[in-house]
Order: C-alpha cells, then sequence, then structure tokens
C-alpha cells in the first residue's frame, strides 16, 4: 500500500512538473506595456514587445512575422483600437487577447472631458475626441491594467497564482513609492508651462498637476499645417511658456522652426520608454525618466 501511496505521489508530481514546466509567453504591443509585464511574469514566463524599438504605434504596418509572434503567444496584451488600429482585424475574435480599453476596471481619461476641464488644449484646428489610449503614462491605470493582466495570467496558468500574485504585489508597492517622490519632485514646477510634441501625457499630467499649455499635433503621424504653425508661434510669445518637449521617435524640424529666435527651451520626452531596459523595475525607471525629463526643462 505504501509502494501504491509513493507510485501515486511521483506520478502526481511528475503531471505538475509536465503542466507547469512550459513558461507563459505573453506578447505586448509596445515597449512600455513590455515593462509592465514582464515584471508580472517574473521567474514564471516571458514577455515579447511585437513593435520595434523606436517605431510608433500611430503608424506601424503589421508584417508576417508579427502575425506569426501573436499567434503563438498564451496572451497577447494591447492597448486597444484607440492606439494600434493596425491590429484590430488580427485580434477582433482572439479569446487570448486583451484590449486594456475595454476593460472597466481601467480608469481611463476621455479627450473631450480632459479639455473641458483644463481648457482647450488645441486651439489650432485639431481635435481629439473619445478615449486616450496612453494609458501607460498614468501610475494608477498602471497598477489597473496589471491587476486586470494578472488575473488573465492566473485564469490561464492557475498553478503559479501565488507568483503572479506576489509579482503585482512588488510592482503595485514599487509605483506607489515612486509616485509619492516624484509629486515632491514635480510640485514645486506645477505653474510652469510647457508644450509637447503630441497630445499623449494626460493620464501622467494630471497624477502630477503638470502646467501643460498646447500640442503641436493631436496625433504625431499628422504634420500641422502653416497656419497651425503660426498661430502656435503667436502664442509662445504672448504665453509663458518655458519649455517645450520633442520625442525622439520624431523629426524635431517643426518645433525648431516655430521657437526659432526664442529663448525657449527644448526637452525630450520618450513616450515608447525606448532606452529603458527590460529588466526588473523597467517601469519605474519610465516614470523616473519621466519626472526628470520635466525637472530639467521646466526648473
Amino acid at each position: 500500500m505504501s509502494r501504491l501511496r509513493n507510485w501515486c505521489c511521483a506520478i502526481a508530481c511528475l503531471m505538475t512538473f509536465t503542466v507547469s514546466a512550459k513558461e507563459m509567453h505573453v506578447v505586448t504591443t509596445v515597449h512600455p506595456l513590455s515593462l509592465i509585464v514582464q515584471e508580472l511574469v517574473a521567474d514564471v514566463g516571458t514577455s515579447e514587445t511585437l513593435l520595434p524599438a523606436g517605431s510608433s504605434p500611430h503608424d506601424y504596418a503589421l508584417r508576417p512575422s508579427d502575425v506569426e509572434k501573436v499567434n503563438k503567444a498564451d496572451l497577447v496584451i494591447w492597448v486597444g483600437p484607440e492606439l494600434e488600429s493596425f491590429l484590430t482585424k488580427l485580434l477582433g475574435d482572439k479569446k487570448n487577447a486583451i484590449a486594456l480599453t475595454a476593460q472597466s476596471e481601467i480608469t481611463l481619461r476621455e479627450y473631450e472631458e480632459a479639455h473641458a476641464e483644463h481648457g482647450e488644449h488645441d486651439a489650432h484646428g485639431h481635435h481629439h475626441h473619445g478615449t486616450d489610449p496612453h494609458l501607460w503614462l498614468g501610475p494608477d491605470q498602471a497598477i489597473e491594467a496589471a491587476k486586470v493582466i494578472t488575473t488573465a495570467l492566473i485564469d490561464a496558468d492557475p498553478l503559479n497564482r501565488a507568483q503572479y500574485e506576489a509579482n503585482l504585489s512588488r510592482f503595485t508597492t514599487s509605483v506607489h513609492e515612486t509616485v509619492l517622490k516624484l509629486k515632491q519632485q514635480l510640485q514645486p514646477l506645477q505653474h510652469k508651462g510647457y508644450y509637447v510634441f503630441h497630445d499623449a501625457y494626460g493620464y501622467f499630467e494630471e497624477t502630477f498637476g503638470l502646467n501643460n499649455l498646447g500640442h503641436f499635433t493631436v496625433s504625431p503621424d499628422r504634420r500641422p499645417g502653416a497656419k497651425t504653425l503660426i498661430q502656435i508661434r503667436k502664442t509662445l510669445k504672448e504665453s509663458q511658456v518655458q519649455c517645450i518637449f520633442r520625442e525622439p521617435q520624431f523629426s524635431p524640424a517643426v518645433i525648431n522652426s516655430v521657437i526659432h529666435g526664442s529663448d525657449i527651451t527644448i526637452g525630450t520626452l520618450d513616450p515608447m520608454a525606448t532606452d529603458i531596459a527590460m529588466e526588473q523595475g523597467g517601469y519605474v525607471l519610465f516614470l523616473q525618466e519621466l519626472g526628470r525629463s520635466f525637472t530639467e526643462c521646466l526648473k
């Protein structure tokens, strides 16, 4: 009887090992989401980014190799059709694909609401409508998204529930601690005005009470026209604009032409976290880098 019990235990252990031996493989669309996901799958899975470093989801063209990656993934995390419209057809009916903008647990920002609260940011003939998809730029939204993703991971891989929950707890704590420090760091700069290249930073700006006076374009794949640039140049002269932020994914020529002859400082904001490595603490480092960029340009 004892021998039979030992044999059954050995079979059970072997079955458990077999089930858990295959790591969960998660594909995320953009690098900042991968920074979040790779913390949630630490020690039990892997995370891969679909878009190459430095590319923009606003105008990306899907390749056959991308389709293959998506089809092989255990779980696919994307922001949603508001950002990666090129994936709508491919992911529309996939049960293992999570569109974050479709999750009721995530507090999303509506562009029209934001403009009504803070004044019309884009006074140059371009208007945003609907959901702001840049949710990874909001620490609260990042934590909410992490909870949604963790639930999906546990549903797909229940044997590793304890590890997923521990990873989520560690991630949440580190983000909360970072936000507290950044609020202290950025609070003295809240009255200083600036322009951004495109309207992507609302979640971050609302978290830290920053004073965005406007943007060059509502979408980076839409170059502002001559009339818009003339109006921006006029606004810059009339407003207390201390800094203009460019983005490394796009040519600074438009910004340089507008500030020519002025003493406005140019800073850089990278919403795609291009230079942040895929390692533990990567998302927190991303938030810290954004804080540093605002501090250096506005101080």
